[in-house]
């Protein structure tokens, strides 16, 4: 199981946090985790529920990581496991995850499918989302897989949907000529393109496209 201590920063002050593997005593946390980082009128049906977040723990406990502050938990991220190649058809971010149940996880997969990560504001200025990914990348070497995989929202397309096409718009950003909120944040954390996928979720300020980016495993030739 997984646990790092470590000291991030609230300007120049130093903070104490532990990333570990959350459990079911973290639950409500973790649900508060979601109510504060997609508050209204992002439909609270979509939050976590208790069935989704045991079978995180239940089912694939090494990609279910909490980060806490003070005791707190600040954030999370979770990850299944799939058999990815990179001539599969385009898929769904519902497809994949089994809508968040991930009751489709497979032992045997190649890769690591983050499924969600989230910080509450209240923390995001401690870098928190970019430990939280380097931590799962721990866990893709540690398992020996080849590749962390996941769809990024592209929340900056819709003002520019009229002007450029998806693609177009991830090139801007990919050159420096534009930032996302996701896409940029992502790129910190050394994740690389692979394809945009239109319909990846329900997203009106991606016009519904996902970028699929993935960070591959340094210790495997892929």
């Amino acid at each position: 199981m997984y646990r790092k201590e470590l000291f991030v920063y609230e300007g120049d002050r130093p903070v104490r946090a532990v990333i570990r593997n959350y459990r079911e005593e973290d639950f409500e946390g973790l649900i508060e985790v979601q109510q504060e980082c997609f508050p209204p009128p992002f439909p609270s049906e979509l939050w976590w529920n208790r069935e989704q977040l045991s079978n995180h723990v239940n089912l694939f406990p090494e990609g279910a990581l909490c980060v806490e502050i003070d005791g707190r938990i600040a954030g999370s991220m979770t990850g299944l496991l799939t058999e990815y190649h990179v001539n599969d058809p385009d898929h769904t971010w519902e497809d994949v995850t089994d809508n968040g149940y991930i009751r489709n996880h497979n032992p045997q997969g190649n890769t690591l499918y983050v499924v969600d990560i989230a910080v509450r504001p209240a923390y995001r200025k401690l870098g928190l989302g970019k430990w939280l990914m380097f931590a799962m990348y721990d866990v893709v070497v540690h398992l020996g897989l080849e590749r962390l995989l996941g769809g990024g929202r592209m929340p900056g397309y819709g003002s520019k949907a009229e002007e450029m096409s998806a693609e177009q718009y991830v090139e801007a950003v990919l050159n420096g000529s534009l930032k996302d909120p996701v896409l940029s944040f992502l790129l910190r954390c050394g994740r690389m393109p692979v394809k945009v996928v239109p319909g990846y979720l329900e997203d009106e300020q991606s016009r519904n496209y996902g970028t699929l980016m993935e960070w591959r495993n340094p210790c495997l030739t892929v």
